[in-house]
């Protein structure tokens, strides 16, 4: 009401409810301001490249295995579909770890956690190097841990980032740590591939990586802070949803979230596709090599793949320009085409099915044409890593989005790349099984298991394009400054304007 005889608070009352009276003759409290933070931009531009550092350490430990693949194969004497079952292990240990770790991250020292992280995967990645033949499944345990370590940072590190930059400047942030993606993968290939050939010895391929690590730890304590939730957009905007809620409340919150449901489980899509090109990808190329003639059979290590060197730099190079692309177009679309970020991600995976579908069944063909339309497939589908990213922290509210980080990756894991290498390899062994045992009969069952992800990923499209039609009012709701969690209930504007929302007249909120 005008003249400030308004006869509610906008403060919240008891209970944190919002619009009570203060009873006659009582003042309304002064509003609680969020407590002042703020970080020269050179420190924070600092803390990101440290951040996109790590992420690179952490994507090469992904898929260094599946560039000395045929070597563990002949070393632990294991077959295609106990092979799978490596990169499952890891995955699976991911994403059940990846809740505890986003829980952590929502509610105490996000750079303490990630820290404990990096140590437990590179000690674990050390540590396997020695494994004997005879302790197979002690290899397999150690990836898991692997995978337990890369949790803590795959969860938190964008929510951090997204605390330091806000809106252009987060997009732009975001699409360089995402670019190290495809890059820390094809880098793992290359230098797995590589190592062995300098060394004749894959296992030194795990030693390297330790001493990378350690500097990364050291720079992550000297370099990187830990802001509050919700700090770029404190200092730039106002800061969502300041009060603290349950994680069964977070849950729920995110359950009715559409935009964060349908862009998850789009993310799924890409997992599986991803998940099971990268782990096996190199090995199908040098298949067909050898089905064309190009290349001998490999039947005692260490084997020399010069497809996990190709396959990386095709992945390094294809995925710098897509994640570029990707975010420059939702960058620029977004301000004039409502929900562009969704279309964007939609359009490319529709685009990526028919590349992924032609570069397997010209594989006996021509392996050219199979290299290009690989590439241009790879090329659409590193569009999105940066935009879901994006989506993601523009729909959900600062208090949650390490607990919605944590929820993507195990939905993405367990429905995605945590299955996808161990059912293509395993699809592939039972077509081997019914056939005879030559080369061209090995090649020809990989490159069948393969055709389901042409499938997945156009499904993938579709759930994007469902993300568009709510991503607007998620948005919306996000950026609402009401305490608690947001319901599922549109707020209209006259209760906005009660409460001073749409004016700005209302004070964010600090968290207890």
């Amino acid at each position: 009401m005008a003249g400030g005889m308004s006869a509610e608070c906008s403060e919240p009352g008891p209970g944190g409810l919002q619009g009570q009276s203060p009873g006659p003759g009582r003042q309304c409290p002064p509003p609680i301001m969020p407590t002042s933070w703020s970080l020269p931009p050179w420190r924070a531009y600092v803390a990101a490249a440290v951040l996109c550092y790590i992420n690179l350490l952490n994507y090469m430990n992904w898929f260094i295995i599946a560039g000395v693949l045929l070597d563990i194969q002949e070393v632990f004497q294991i077959s295609d579909n106990h092979a799978g079952l490596l990169q499952t292990v890891f995955v699976s240990c991911l994403l059940l770890s990846a809740p505890v770790f986003g829980y952590l991250g929502d509610r105490h020292s996000r750079k303490a956690t990630m820290s404990f992280g990096i140590l437990l995967w590179s000690g674990a990645g050390l540590s396997s190097s020695f494994i004997s033949p005879r302790y197979s499944w002690l290899f397999f345990l150690s990836r898991g841990i692997v995978g337990t370590g890369s949790a803590s940072y795959s969860t938190i590190a964008p929510t951090v980032l997204g605390d330091l930059f806000v809106r252009d400047q987060r997009t732009r942030v975001l699409a360089v740590f995402y670019i190290f993606i495809p890059v820390g993968s094809g880098l793992g290939y290359v230098l797995g591939s590589a190592v062995t050939m300098l060394t004749g010895n894959w296992r030194w391929a795990l030693r390297v990586m330790p001493c990378l690590e350690a500097v990364a730890l050291i720079l992550l304590i000297l370099l990187v802070p830990d802001p509050p939730r919700g700090a770029a957009e404190t200092q730039g905007e106002r800061a969502a949803g300041g009060f603290r809620s349950s994680w069964c409340e977070d849950v729920r919150y995110l359950g009715k979230n559409w935009s964060f449901v349908w862009s998850t489980l789009g993310v799924t899509a890409m997992a599986f596709v991803t998940g099971a090109l990268g782990f096996w990808a190199p090995k199908f190329l040098l298949e067909a090599r050898v089905v064309h003639g190009l290349q001998p059979p490999c039947f005692q290590e260490p084997c020399s793949n010069p497809d996990s060197l190709i396959f990386g730099a095709l992945t390094i190079m294809t995925g710098i320009i897509g994640v570029i692309l990707g975010a420059e177009a939702a960058r620029r679309y977004k301000k004039v085409i409502p929900g562009a970020e969704p279309l964007i991600c939609a359009s490319s995976l529709l685009a990526t099915a028919p590349c992924l579908y032609l570069a397997l069944v010209l594989a006996p063909t021509t392996l050219l044409a199979s290299y290009v339309f690989l590439g241009l497939g790879e090329l659409l589908l590193s569009c999105n890593w940066a935009v879901v990213a994006d989506i993601l922290l523009s729909v959900v509210v600062p208090r949650c989005r390490g607990t919605a980080e944590a929820l993507q990756i195990t939905v993405g894991h367990i429905l995605g790349d945590a299955g996808s290498p161990y059912l293509t390899g395993l699809i592939s062994s039972v077509l081997r099984a019914r056939r005879p045992d030559s080369y061209l009969q090995r090649f020809l069952s990989l490159q069948q298991s393969f055709l389901c992800c042409a499938f997945v990923i156009a499904l993938g499209g579709g759930c994007f394009l469902l993300t568009a039609l709510y991503l607007e009012r998620d948005e919306t709701r996000a950026w609402q400054p009401v305490t608690g969690t947001p319901d599922s209930k549109d707020v209209d504007s006259n209760d906005l304007e009660r409460q001073g929302l749409l004016s700005g007249a209302g004070a964010s909120t600090e968290e207890p």
